[in-house]
């Protein structure tokens, strides 16, 4: 009778654990995701991840990015995965976390493009279901991409140029024109380029081309005058390049007393060495609007006047846009703004130089609205 009860309760000891492994079972199943629907078998959202492909990670203006993103996405419940090319141009690292974002299968991505050799990258994301958002620097064709928001960037170089003309009161320009690249076409680099030789009041021939601009002639803005341009060099974006490109500027003339730069780190490496080379006077004139080192050096007479514009808006708009998307199942989509093929996230001159007829906002207004601090 003892083996008889022993047995008995032997078998009823399996048939507990067996009723309990299936009960774990059906737990675990509750809460997988349904990948036919996007949502889990108990009625939760499937998480949402989204790359954000910057042109680098140490540019002030990105690292903002950067954060605006991921504090978007804290916000939004969307998972930010960031990734940077080794430097501005990197096309290869960027193509490299595109490829990584479609394989992690991630709902979409927020990329600065560093160049056209991106753009075969992107079309394979899209092709594979993944929604592309262009941020800062709208591709070349813009279809490219789902949609870009993003300064329009003719406008900051158009207004840092009528800035300058008219502080020269009618005196002859002498031009540097420190660029982004001379190895290949971005749009972000003609548009300021050749925003700013239009705000001077220049004939820039073809809009969408660096250099082809007559190098001597006159200028129409501010009271008018004549001009040279003695330079077109290429400065990476970076303080150290900026520096090595105005110097190989002054080599060939220390007449000059306008330089217009990509960006603010470059527009303090042209400030170092113009004062190396005891060139004073210099109207330098710039694009971004950081508060380090972009507003201390326009504050400190360092830069005359810098187009500010708003990377964290434009990283919080992309995460929202692809949160609204995913949530829509892609039928809330954004819109561009209109007459533009981008969305227009705002840009300001910032001087504390004031020229009559011309919109600007103060350095400390613009410390208000600076990023990077």
């Amino acid at each position: 009778m003892k083996h008889s009860s022993r047995k008995s309760r032997l078998v009823a000891g399996l048939a507990l654990l067996g009723a309990t492994t299936l009960a774990l079972s059906a737990c675990q199943d509750s809460n997988s995701a349904d990948p036919g629907t996007g949502t889990s078998a108990s009625g939760g959202a499937k998480p949402i991840s989204v790359a954000l492909i910057t042109k680098d990670n140490n540019n002030p203006f990105f690292v903002a990015m950067q954060k605006g993103a991921d504090e978007a996405g804290a916000k939004n419940g969307v998972t930010i995965t960031k990734a940077a090319g080794a430097k501005d141009g990197d096309e290869d690292g960027q193509v490299k976390a595109i490829e990584a974002a479609v394989a992690r299968g991630d709902k979409g991505i927020l990329i600065t493009p560093n160049g056209p050799g991106v753009n075969s990258a992107i079309d394979s994301a899209r092709q594979a279901g993944l929604y592309v958002i262009a941020l800062d620097t709208p591709p070349d064709p813009a279809d490219t991409v789902d949609i870009t928001f993003a300064t329009d960037n003719f406008k900051a170089g158009e207004l840092i140029g009528k800035w300058a003309a008219a502080q020269l009161d009618g005196k002859q320009a002498n031009i540097a024109l420190l660029d982004l690249f001379n190895d290949k076409v971005v749009s972000v680099d003609y548009n300021r380029d050749q925003g700013f030789l239009t705000g001077m009041g220049i004939d820039v021939k073809d809009k969408k081309k660096n250099g082809d601009e007559d190098k001597t002639g006159s200028y129409t803005g501010g009271k008018g005058g004549q001009y040279s341009i003695a330079c077109n060099e290429p400065t990476q974006g970076a303080q150290d390049e900026g520096k090595s490109a105005m110097e190989n500027c002054l080599s060939k003339t220390k007449d000059i007393n306008v330089v217009y730069t990509i960006n603010e780190p470059a527009a303090v490496g042209a400030a170092e060495a113009l004062s190396d080379a005891g060139v004073k006077g210099a109207l330098v004139v710039s694009v971004d609007g950081g508060c380090s080192p972009g507003l201390e050096a326009v504050k400190d007479g360092t830069i005359g006047a810098t187009s500010q514009q708003y990377p964290v808006k434009m990283a919080e708009l992309g995460v929202e846009a692809i949160k609204k998307i995913a949530d829509s199942n892609g039928s809330d989509k954004p819109a561009v703004t209109p007459g533009l093929d981008f969305f227009d996230t705002g840009v300001s001159l910032v001087t504390d130089k004031k020229v009559d007829g011309l919109d600007s906002i103060s350095v400390s207004e613009g410390e208000k609205l600076c990023w990077g601090k």
